[in-house]
């Protein structure tokens, strides 16, 4: 057989198999940080504080910072960041005062395989304009915010 022609049977199911693990177990998961948000008990105090003496101006929906790649002029993407007032119930389950987004490629396959590994899925995928979003615990109970953008 030439190096050019297909495998035999065997071989392929070989071949298949390994392009399965690499898909399933080695397909990049995490693209980046998305975001990263924590509690306070005066957000407007708190976010004052920030703009004052780090320079993050933040608004309604916190601040982005834009990330910039090699020499291109628009932005490839950005990482969130926002205080929440401290009552928000949009960690919980968690009791952790922060929580992080992690940008993620393929959602969808990332949530079964996720499941498969038994990890706890708090919600469904959700979809909006600007991609969709999961929430899973992690072996400690912090709420993990998985974002594939749009």
């Amino acid at each position: 057989m030439h190096a050019h022609q297909l495998p035999d049977i065997l071989n392929f199911r070989q071949l298949l198999f390994y392009s399965m693990y690499k898909f399933l177990i080695c397909m990049k998961k995490v693209t980046g940080i998305g975001g990263v948000f924590f509690k306070c008990d005066d957000p407007k105090k708190m976010k004052e504080w920030y703009a004052k003496n780090l320079g993050i101006e933040s608004g309604e929906y916190g601040a982005a910072f834009n990330w910039v790649q090699d020499d291109k002029v628009d932005p490839t993407g950005c990482t969130a960041w926002n205080i929440v007032d401290r009552n928000t119930k949009y960690f919980e389950p968690s009791k952790k005062d922060f929580m992080i987004n992690y940008r993620v490629e393929n959602l969808v396959a990332l949530v079964e395989q996720l499941k498969t590994d038994g990890v706890t899925i708090i919600d469904e995928i959700a979809s909006y304009d600007y991609g969709k979003f999961v929430h899973i615990l992690d072996p400690e109970g912090n709420t993990i915010e998985l974002w594939e953008p749009a």
